[in-house]
């Protein structure tokens, strides 16, 4: 077969559509395709040889992303590689227009996709040219700015192009991308994120063994280093994971994770951000930054085997301490999550599985046999899973996720997965009082039906379920549970596409080589055919409850509800699915039950009905020929028994029983069409009979007859859906059938039975065609010339005929044709010797529409129907596009439960795989029939032009969609229907409608789908369309007055903005001369449109209503790029708009104006350096980053400032704060000196745009009215500081230097003395732009203009008000932003002016401080100098009175010491150190930390001068280093550990227990540092250092102190779970610490205790041992000393012998609690040890009665299985204990 193809061809394929060969015309394709083939390769070839893009490589490009469709990648490898190669080239062409590079980008995704077809030998593709195209578009310098507009989906796509790329980079391409990116790597920095960011996504990772040191070795242990060291998720740990995710998965078994797995663990384990203990807090960016499941999975999935297998135990470990959360009585938000993980994980380890066990080997490398999974492997991670899985079942998020689960797990190990959940599902379709659990159960069984009924030698005993399955399931079918009775559908179906339904019971006596197995199956199968007919009864009895007469009353509607027809789909299809599967003998039988059913009743036609001609259709589907001598016969006698008095024809309401008949036909001949073709007399009578009939219900159903019978003969269709090939019609000696149950259908013998129509067949459609289609035609032809009268009825009627004609016989109908190309067609070879009926009836229906529009157009049912017909005269060729769409998606649905993941290859059942054939095939009908455009559908574009802009709202609509459908089907005929659009909203026409227009702007604006006229993509249709829209308001059709037109027009403008994307100007690919020319040409008209549009603004100022001067900026703005500058013109525009009244046309013109300033910017000249040179220092070998010697000139030094112009020149600046951090680029750029950059801009050298500015913005008239504009307040409140106006400012001062200061400085002084918040706001704007503007002045000219701002920048900030405080933040983060404006000096000077003054109103130190902060935190590692200055100003305010002053001092020390991180290669800072800072608080707080009385917040708020002891003091500053801690909690980088240490002690003795909000600032302060110190990542080294400290406070005095311990280990031993458990000593030290406090003389000390004990134990932290178990009996044992005697004093102070017989019953009771949903093999025994304690003294018994009624409320949901695990004599106990003993006894 190959070779014969290859033969054909003339080449090997790479890979082709396999579904193509079983197609009945698939001898013909090979031709077919090698002719499209040579076509595209000569087309894409000439396209591109000329340059030319649009319309041609673009054009030629799509036809190739079809024939990918059609044929797959049939084409040879040398062809495949040129195809990859020519594309990636049109990809990364420089400046490409975005949306043709995206359809570029998706077909190289496209052809890049089956990476086993070309190896890294085959392709290589650079890896910098994608880099450039995703950094132009993603970090864009001018999107902002509105010079550049890019589609939201431009993203996805080349990421996704990026990733099928990168498999093919060089191998040198690790090490560049390493050097381009590396310098990006400083953590304080947004850098930091980006280069990461690229790492993940660009990082190559399969590669040969051979390649790996050039691969991931040379990055691995430098950013595994930095992932372990990251303590505090900053946003791109998340993309380190995706690395290693990926990493792992490519190289299974290259890798050593061993050393990190505990840690790799505790991460996963965090980042599902479950809760523990009572009160906890959640830092908010654990939530926003956790990992994504996806890779998670991929990473456990990739790490499991291996030699060890180390990481199964940790996934044991996970899931044991997660399993609660599943339980269905858990929620919270982190419930998803823990369902996707548990959906995945699975999927995960069967997709690995399927790699290496049955994936035909390619080039990439396989996984080294030690690696592999081995079988012990595979099933321990099943039972790892198995019990987490079983409770989620009944999750609140519902069974969707733990079914797909199963279904992946019941492929591995179907022994393990299956008996437990059919443990479950038996009881569930029992009980009658949890519908819920029958869902549940059944939905995960559909999923398992292939690997229950397979069986295997794991699970021989599978199949022996299927039929008590199926039995007990009938009941489920129930008319009053609508979800129950579609699971219960679905379940059916299922399980009988998978098992021949056939009585093989007599097989016992003739066979006797049975396995004992087969036996059982071959006596259990003699129930099909009880089954079948009880099915059938259920399904009648459903019916009956669901006639019309029953669900509704009379005035409701007639149509079928969306839940019905829901179930009428599922009842037919399953009904179908059984009798497709039956075998003969029970067939008969079924028919026979339904044929009875169904002509004993009448039933109506609308609900009922329905159900019962389906099922009867299903029927005859399966055998026509026994079907037909049943149905037809009766039928056709009863309709002609029925028809046979003549008035029958003219009654509006026919006999029920004439339409039943009518419908069952209708349906019967739903079937293969040979077998119609011997009653076709018959048929043809009954339709001359009721074709005619005058009522519409009656004609109706006759026409859908006629429909049905022409579409089955006309048709190519598979006829046998049946799961084995021929049926299972065959004698048992030859064929037992009980083999074939779950067997899958096989690719390579389907033996599809498929039915093309034969000759006679053909000549019968034609047949009919002339004889009922033909008279209609002239009727209607007559009727159109008016040459006859007919009523409306009768039009409708015809039309109706019509409409059926062409749907029944539209595939064998050829296209429309006319005087353009013809489309080579190859599945129809039209007959020249019939006439063509589609054209027939295209010139009747065009004469019809003439004559209702004119003379009646209230006729809108004609109308609705004509153009349904139309609609099917354009695309209908046998199948509609949406029926296509939806059948795919739900083969898709099916495919998916039912596929076999494991073993792969396609084996689906068979009833799927052909069905797949058939969707092949409509694809090919859908995709092949041409979209050329020719003079046929020029005029029904047209007419539907016509019908979209008429007078009636709803046959407005209906034409519009076709119209919209049609759009987008035939290439270019857009440019042919604008004009015709547009003419109806020129305002110089005088007969256009107020419907016209608004039609006109409907067609304009598209549907949300199809083609927008208003925005195509096209310059010479927006050229057209834009003035337009702008002119449109004078027309004399537009009334402003009506909502629906303003919002018509509001929503034009909004989806133009919203789709616009930059449209490339030149589609050249660089041959210079056309491209001048074309440029030339387009700019005219871009030119000549804005003026137009400028033009008439002006003119007609008066009349145009301010809406549409709106919509004219708008489109103006769009029309800003950046490889053009606007014409004068437009700038003149703008700049007026500057001070328009209205505020939306004010906002337009000021980001316009940013955008065109940006436009007119003069390049600056840049020289590179090299960094050695400069500070005479070389750099060391290997990484070292931080602050070094090497690039210590960077940072700031208060005594080198350049002082004089000369200074000033040689002073080096870098502004990238993040170079030089971590290490150098390979080039670093600087700006020149002054001398060598351009000259200013002075009045000579001046262009026209720029002088326009020039001349506006020196005008103080214009100035003044700008400002006062700016001044206004928009949103009271809400106003925030504008970037736009920002932008503004910068881009005049940046280009005109200081021109405009004079004019402006007034202003400013003014402002700046205001205190409104609005004023404040505007010269915070000025002043931003002004510094950040100023970057390239001479010294002088700073010089003066810092003499200027000092003083306004002291004024402006003592006016500061809570309103403007923020606004002054972002002007100086601005202003910081940038290193070399403020060429240091100016540094220093802010920084003196907001720290200096005496500030003693805390308000304004506090936003002066806030000011700083931003500042200070742009130029992050690079002022440490300033920092230690502030710092030093800081610590003695810390002692400060007010809230406020705290919180900001506290957010302001977290930034200074932001820059002292612990990260791998990074030297110690020059930044203050927070080990420093921590020991002059500490001996400050030395009076707190020795005395014992408790710490009481009685300050007196007063700053009274009198010396305060040392105490309060610092009490005071206690309050500030919380606020401290607080704030850099979720901050930094690194936690201080050791620092937080030594002031824990202090914490825990002022921390409340209770909850309680009534507390003090202090003691919440402290509760809530410790709850989230206790959350924080620890590393392995410091953990001893940790328990050490808790232990000593766990000896503390304080009973307090004690308790919080407890909570605290709880939360730091979750949260590090996995860490902690790979040190032993750390295990036994936690132990040992809760024990030791399980005896603490304070009762709610123990109670916490054993709560924090019982939990160790349920996450397995802790293992229930022996040594455990006799210690707490002992402690039990304990003898209580005698009561006294009544008269003496009662002991307050419990005895120690209490104390320790109490701990021991706690100790029981935490070890009963830890397992609450199971009950273990020690569990009974601890029970009754329990038990004996029960009338102790209190607190024992209430412990005792505490558990028992915790232990009866979990597990009396499954106690009928728990009962299993304890002997009689203990339930008999145990009975006594949890019954409640009655009050009366």
């Amino acid at each position: 077969m190959k070779k014969e193809q290859a033969e054909i061809l003339g080449f090997v394929p790479q890979k082709q559509i396999v579904y193509n060969k079983l197609l009945p015309y698939a001898n013909k394709l090979d031709r077919e395709s090698n002719d499209i083939l040579a076509q595209i390769k000569g087309n894409l070839g000439r396209a591109v040889q000329l340059r030319e893009l649009w319309p041609g490589v673009l054009l030629w490009t799509r036809k190739l992303s079809t024939y990918l469709r059609l044929y797959g990648r049939k084409f040879s490898k040398e062809d495949h590689v040129l195809f990859i190669k020519l594309l990636y080239e049109l990809v990364t062409i420089p400046k490409l227009d975005i949306s043709i590079m995206q359809s570029f980008a998706r077909l190289l995704i496209n052809l890049l996709k089956k990476k086993e077809l070309l190896s890294r030998d085959d392709l290589e593709l650079p890896w910098r040219p994608l880099y450039d195209l995703y950094e132009s578009i993603l970090y864009s310098k001018t999107e902002h700015l509105g010079l550049n507009w890019f589609p939201n989906s431009v993203e996805n796509v080349l990421k996704t192009l990026v990733k099928s790329c990168r498999l093919y980079f060089p191998e040198s391409a690790t090490q560049e991308m390493l050097d381009e990116w590396r310098p990006l790597l400083c953590p304080f920095d947004v850098t930091m994120q980006k280069a990461i960011g690229y790492f993940e996504l660009f990082l190559p990772t399969i590669m040969p063994p051979e390649q790996h040191h050039k691969g991931f070795k040379l990055w691995f242990d430098e950013m595994m280093d930095l992932w372990v060291s990251v303590q505090n998720l900053p946003a791109w740990e998340g993309n380190l994971v995706n690395i290693f995710a990926r990493l792992a998965n490519d190289n299974i078994g290259y890798v050593n994770w061993d050393p990190y797995i505990p840690k790799i663990f505790t991460r996963i384990l965090r980042s599902f951000n479950l809760p523990v203990g009572t009160s906890q807090m959640v830092i908010p960016r654990y939530l926003t930054n956790s990992y994504e499941i996806g890779h998670v999975v991929l990473w456990i999935s990739s790490m499991l085997g291996g030699p060890q297998n180390q990481v199964q135990k940790q996934l044991n470990g996970l899931f044991s301490s997660i399993a609660s959360f599943y339980h269905p009585s858990n929620n919270g938000r982190w419930l998803m999550k823990l369902m996707k993980l548990l959906q995945r994980l699975p999927a995960s380890v069967v997709r690995r599985l399927h790699r290496e066990r049955y994936k035909k080997p390619c080039w990439i490398t396989p996984v080294p046999a030690s690696h592999r999974l081995t079988d012990q492997d595979v099933t321990d991670f099943v039972e790892s899973m198995k019990q987490p899985v079983l409770m989620a079942m009944f999750s609140k998020t519902g069974s969707m996720d733990a079914a797909q689960a199963l279904q992946n797990l019941a492929l591995m190990r179907p022994e393990l997965v299956i008996p437990p959940v059919l443990e479950k599902t038996y009881p569930a379709m029992e009980t009658l009082t949890e519908p819920h659990q029958l869902t549940a159960t059944l939905s995960c069984m559909i999923g398992m039906a292939r690997s229950l009924l397979s069986g295997g030698r794991h699970y021989p005993e599978g199949p022996a379920h299927v039929l008590p399955l199926l039995m007990r399931a009938l009941p489920g079918v129930d008319p009053n549970d609508f979800s129950k009775c579609m699971i219960t559908f679905q379940f059916i179906a299922t399980f009988t596409t998978l098992v021949p339904l056939v009585d093989c019971s007599s097989a016992l006596h003739e066979k006797n080589d049975l396995s004992e197995m087969e036996r059982e199956l071959c006596s259990a199968s003699a129930e099909f055919e009880d089954f079948v007919l009880q099915f059938m009864d259920r399904c009648f009895a459903l019916i009956d409850s669901s006639t019309l007469e029953q669900t509704r009353e009379e005035t409701e509607t007639e149509k079928m509800t969306h839940l019905e027809s829901l179930v009428e789909l599922g009842l037919s299809s399953t009904f179908s699915t059984i009798l497709t599967q039956c075998s003969m003998e029970i067939f008969k039988v079924a028919l026979e039950k339904v044929f009875n059913f169904a002509t004993t009743n009448i039933f109506e036609t609308r609900v009922a009905g329905r159900m019962v001609a389906d099922m009867c259709r299903a029927a005859a589907k399966c055998h026509p020929a026994e079907s037909h001598r049943l149905f037809v016969p009766h039928c056709c006698n009863a309709i002609t028994h029925l028809t046979a008095n003549e008035d029958v024809s003219n009654e509006e309401e026919l006999d029920k029983e004439l339409l039943w008949n009518l419908q069952l036909l209708s349906e019967v001949t739903r079937v293969d069409g040979e077998k119609l073709l011997p009653y076709r007399t018959q048929l043809v009578q009954t339709l001359q009979l009721t074709l005619r009939l005058r009522c519409k219900q009656g004609y109706t159903l006759a026409c859908n007859l006629l429909h049905h019978i022409l579409r089955s003969t006309a048709l190519t269709y598979p006829t046998d859906y049946c799961s084995v090939p021929g049926g299972f019609n065959r004698p048992l000696q030859e064929y037992l059938p009980i083999k074939d149950w779950g067997r899958p259908g096989d690719l390579w013998n389907l033996e599809i039975q498929w039915h093309v129509p034969s000759v006679e067949e053909t000549a019968f459609v034609f047949y009919v065609l002339d004889l009922l289609l033909q008279p209609e035609l002239q009727r209607l032809q007559k009727y159109a010339q008016g040459e006859q009268e007919m009523s409306r009825d009768d039009v409708l009627q015809s039309l109706c005929i019509v409409q059926h004609c062409l749907l029944g016989a539209g595939s064998m109908l050829p296209p429309l044709d006319g005087p353009t190309l013809l489309s080579k067609s190859l599945l129809i070879f039209p007959d020249e010797s019939r006439e063509n009926y589609r054209e027939a009836i295209c010139k009747v229906m065009r004469q019809l529409l003439h004559y209702i529009l004119e003379h009646s157009e209230d006729d809108t049912k004609s109308l609705f129907a004509i153009i349904k017909i139309i609609s099917d005269l354009m695309h209908f060729r046998g199948s509609h596009k949406h029926e296509f769409d939806s059948r795919w998606k739900s083969f898709t649905l099916v495919k998916k439960s039912m596929e076999n993941r494991l073993h792969g290859k396609k084996r689906h059942i068979r009833a799927l795989l052909i069905d797949r054939v058939l969707l092949q095939h409509e694809m090919r009908k859908l995709l092949v029939e041409g979209c050329e455009y020719k003079t046929a559908h020029q005029d029904l574009l047209r007419d539907l032009l016509r019908l979209s802009t008429s007078t009636y709202s709803q046959v407005r609509s209906k034409a519009q969609n076709v119209l919209f459908t049609a759009l987008g089907t035939y290439s270019f005929c857009c440019r042919d229907i604008t004009p015709r659009v547009l003419e109806l909203l020129e305002p110089t026409r005088t007969d256009v409608t107020q419907q016209q227009f608004k039609g006109a702007l409907y067609c304009l604006l598209g549907n949300h789908c199809g083609v927008c006229l208003a925005n195509l993509h096209d310059w010479d249709c927006i050229a057209q369309t834009w003035p337009a829209i702008v002119r449109s308001g004078l027309s004399s059709a537009m009334s402003l007055e009506k909502p629906s037109i303003v919002r018509l027009f509001d929503d034009l403008a909004d989806k133009v903005h919203r789709q616009y994307e930059t449209i490339g100007i030149d589609f050249t690919v660089s041959s210079v001369a056309c491209f001048l020319h074309f440029v030339h040409k387009l700019w005219h008209n871009v030119e000549l449109e804005q003026g137009l549009a400028l033009q008439q603004d002006k003119n007609q100022e008066a009349v145009q209503p301010w809406k549409f001067e709106h919509i004219a900026i708008g489109f103006l703005s769009l029309l800003l790029r950046d490889d053009y500058p606007l014409p004068a013109p437009a700038v003149l525009f703008f700049v007026q708009s500057l001070n328009h009244d209205a505020l939306v046309v004010r906002k337009m013109a000021i980001a316009a104006m940013a955008g065109i300033l940006k436009q007119l910017k003069r390049e600056r000249k840049k020289i590179p350096v090299s960094p050695c040179d400069i500070s005479g220092v070389t750099e060391p070998e290997g990484l070292v980053a931080g602050d070094r010697p090497g690039n210590d000139w960077l940072q700031y030094h208060g005594d080198s400032l350049p002082s004089t112009q000369q200074d000033w020149d040689h002073f080096c600046f870098i502004e990238k704060t993040h170079w030089g951090y971590y290490c150098w680029p390979k080039k670093l750029v600087v700006y020149a000196p002054a001398a060598e950059q351009p000259k200013d801009l002075s009045a000579e050298n001046m262009n026209e745009r720029e002088r326009i500015i020039c001349d506006h913005f020196t005008d103080p008239m214009f100035i003044k009215q700008l400002i006062e504009f700016l001044s206004l307040e928009d949103r009271k409140g809400k106003d925030k500081f504008n970037p736009r106006r920002f932008c503004l400012f910068k881009g005049l001062f940046r280009n005109y230097s200081d021109a405009f200061l004079p004019v402006l400085k007034p202003h400013m002084e003014q402002l700046a003395n205001d205190s409104h918040e609005s004023t404040q706001r505007c010269v915070a704007e000025i002043i931003a732009g002004l510094v950040r503007g100023s970057k390239h002045w001479s010294f002088s000219k700073v010089e003066a203009l810092w003499k200027f701002l000092i003083p306004l920048m002291r004024t402006a900030l003592s006016n500061i008000t809570v309103e403007t405080y923020a606004d002054w933040g972002t002007c100086c983060i601005l202003c910081f932003t940038s290193w070399e404006i403020l060429k240091p000096f100016r540094l220093g000077c802010i920084f003196d002016i907001l720290i200096f003054e005496r500030l003693i109103i805390s308000f304004y130190l506090c936003s002066h401080l806030y000011v700083l902060q931003g500042g200070l935190a742009q130029q992050e590692w690079r002022v440490p100098e300033l920092l230690h200055r502030l710092l030093s100003y800081l610590e003695p305010k810390l002692t400060q009175v007010y809230k406020n002053v705290r919180e900001r001092i506290g957010s302001v020390l977290t930034y200074i010491f932001m820059i002292d991180v612990n990260l791998p290669y990074t030297l110690p800072t020059k930044s203050p150190h927070i080990a420093e800072f921590t020991e002059r608080i500490l001996s400050q707080l030395k009076p707190l930390i020795e005395g014992d009385e408790e710490i009481q917040n009685h300050v007196v708020e007063e700053n009274g001068v009198g010396e305060q002891d040392e105490r309060t003091q610092a009490i005071k500053l206690l309050k500030t280093v919380l606020k401290w801690l607080m704030a850099s909690a979720g901050r930094s980088f690194s936690t201080p550990v050791p620092q937080q240490l030594q002031l824990l002690p202090l914490l825990f003795k002022i921390a409340p227990v209770e909850n309680d909000d009534s507390y003090d600032e202090l003691k919440r302060d402290a509760k809530t540092c410790l709850s989230l110190m206790s959350q924080g990542l620890l590393y392995p080294e410091q953990i001893p250092m940790v328990l050490k400290v808790l232990h000593e406070i766990a000896g503390s005095s304080s009973w307090h102190a004690r308790f919080s311990v407890l909570t605290y280990l709880q939360t730091m031993v979750f949260y590090n779970l996995f860490t902690i458990l790979s040190n032993e000593q750390a295990v036994q030290d936690v132990r040992a610490l809760v024990i030791r406090l399980l005896e603490d003389e304070q009762l709610e000390v123990r109670e916490m205790a054993a709560t924090t004990l019982s939990g160790f134990l349920q996450c397995n932290f802790l293992a229930m041992d022996a040594s455990m178990q006799t210690h707490f009996e002992a402690l039990c044992k304990t003898r209580l000393p005698k009561k006294r005697k009544r008269g003496s004093v009662v002991d307050t102070i419990p005895s120690v012998d209490l104390v320790r017989r109490h701990a021991g019953v706690l100790g029981l009771s935490a070890c009963i609690l830890s397992s609450p949903y199971d009950v273990p093999t020690w569990m009974p025994q601890l029970l009754m040890d329990l038990s004996a304690h029960l009338n102790d003294t209190q607190p024992i018994e209430m412990t005792v009665k505490k558990t028992l009624s915790n232990f009866r409320r979990t597990h009396h949901d499954n106690w009928l299985e728990h009962k299993q695990q304890f002997t009689d004599d203990q339930l008999v106990v145990l009975t006594d204990l949890l019954v409640s003993p009655c009050y009366y006894a």
